[in-house]
């Protein structure tokens, strides 16, 4: 461990002391726990990717409640996960959504997978329309689809992630001013989000680099491949120097293994290549060509070049909170920190304070608009459509120690460096949400 990095953990043990007699207290409360039902694949091929998340959503949650909770007219009171595994597929999540309803949790959380988000956005504005006395607010961390927020937008919706509009255009800006890039390849999951990801991407190339050649545009079963040797020789066959991908959990890291193992040499502008597992597979071979777009990463307080620091940023905050978060999970495997999903819990809780109440419309006005700012990282829920509005970061993979690499990724000896560092106000995209209230 080196010195730095006990530096940090100094500081999150500091915090996490300073919050003990907090959490002592909301301990003695007698006041009933507000449940969130986190409906998300527990089992399945990305069992994984919703353990992360489940992580992540208790470290957060652990932080509301060391400061004694959420406090409403009768008193404090804890928040409480309530776990439901949708093995990741649309049906078993209604299931799961029933039994939230039944046991009356007014909040739902979910984001790997659009179409389950799609699914469950329809079956919760039937189910509030039904039973305005059990009413449920959505909060999604991570389901990119642009419609989510736009011609699909729901006064109970919200999502805390960048859809894959904004993602995509953050991208094309570093792919802009990369004259080695002459040849793309799209390749992406077979769903709804696969496929934005695709359109998006050929849009933003013929605006923003028309002399790029799209040389493959593909679609592979979500989940369900386990060798992704033969697209990776399609893709070699293309002559393609570059591919654009959406691709995510095992689906993503397989296929970066297997580009590696059969030698190719061209970048991956991904969505997610700094996500679980996706570093350690991609390995030596992905320093200088591996890049992808976050919300934030753990090197996002050091930025390299100097000019991509964020203006206003207090770097000590977002290092205290990769910090803070190693501490409770030190385990190579668990190095995923989301900080949106931290973003998600700290104002939902301020919201439910603000709103005085549990109940969905009061919390969703008091969402509305809310902002959210922990010293490094700025937000705004648009009430227009329910959008964060967030920074957004291009960052590209290099070996652990290099400049703008202090931390890696999962033990792995390779993190992330920042590249492109957008504010808020230089990420946001008009929406077409005509939304219906309440």
């Amino acid at each position: 461990m080196t010195s730095q990095w006990k530096k940090w953990v100094a500081i999150a043990l500091a915090f996490t002391a300073i919050a003990a007699p907090a959490t002592r207290a909301s301990a003695q409360t007698p006041h009933a726990p507000i449940r969130l039902a986190l409906i998300e694949g527990m089992s399945g091929p990305f069992a994984d990717a919703g353990a992360a998340v489940e992580r992540n959503i208790r470290f957060a949650i652990e932080r509301v409640n060391a400061r004694g909770g959420v406090t409403l007219p009768d008193g404090a009171h804890p928040l409480e996960l309530v776990v439901l595994d949708s093995q990741g597929g649309v049906e078993q999540a209604l299931v799961q959504l029933r039994a939230a309803t039944d046991r009356h949790i007014p909040f739902v959380l979910q984001g790997n997978g659009s179409a389950v988000a799609a699914a469950l956005v329809s079956a919760i504005d039937k189910q509030n329309a039904r039973e305005p006395d059990n009413r449920t607010v959505f909060l999604n961390y991570s389901a990119d689809d642009p419609a989510l927020t736009g011609a699909s937008c729901s006064f109970w919706h919200f999502r805390f992630d960048a859809h894959a509009g904004m993602r995509m255009n953050a991208l094309a800006d570093v792919i802009a001013r990369d004259k080695s890039v002459k040849r793309v390849y799209l390749l992406n999951q077979d769903y709804s989000f696969g496929h934005d990801v695709s359109t998006l991407a050929r849009a933003a190339l013929a605006a923003k680099r028309p002399d790029v050649a799209v040389v493959g545009d593909e679609f592979h079963p979500i989940g369900r491949v386990k060798d992704f040797t033969p697209y990776i020789a399609k893709l070699r066959a293309s002559g393609a120097d570059a591919v654009v991908t959406g691709n995510w959990g095992n689906d993503l890291a397989l296929l970066v293994k297997a580009a590696r193992e059969q030698g190719f040499a061209g970048k991956f502008y991904t969505f997610y290549g700094n996500s679980l597992d996706a570093p350690a597979a991609i390995g030596e071979a992905g320093v200088g060509r591996v890049l992808a777009v976050a919300d934030w990463h753990p090197n996002a307080g050091t930025a390299a070049p100097p000019a991509e620091r964020l203006p206003h940023a207090d770097a000590s905050a977002s290092d205290a909170y990769y910090a803070a978060f190693r501490a409770r999970f030190p385990g190579a495997h668990d190095d995923y920190a989301l900080l949106r999903i931290d973003v998600m819990i700290e104002m939902l809780a301020d919201a439910l304070t603000r709103a005085h109440s549990t109940d969905a419309v009061a919390v969703a006005k008091a969402l509305e608009g809310a902002q959210y700012d922990n010293g490094f990282t700025q937000a705004k829920m648009r009430a227009d459509d329910h959008q964060l509005i967030q920074p957004l970061y291009v960052i590209e993979m290099d070996k652990a120690g290099t400049a703008g690499v202090r931390f890696d990724n999962e033990g792995s000896g390779y993190g992330f460096r920042t590249v492109l560092a957008l504010p808020p106000n230089k990420t946001q995209i008009a929406s077409e949400c005509k939304m219906k209230r309440p």
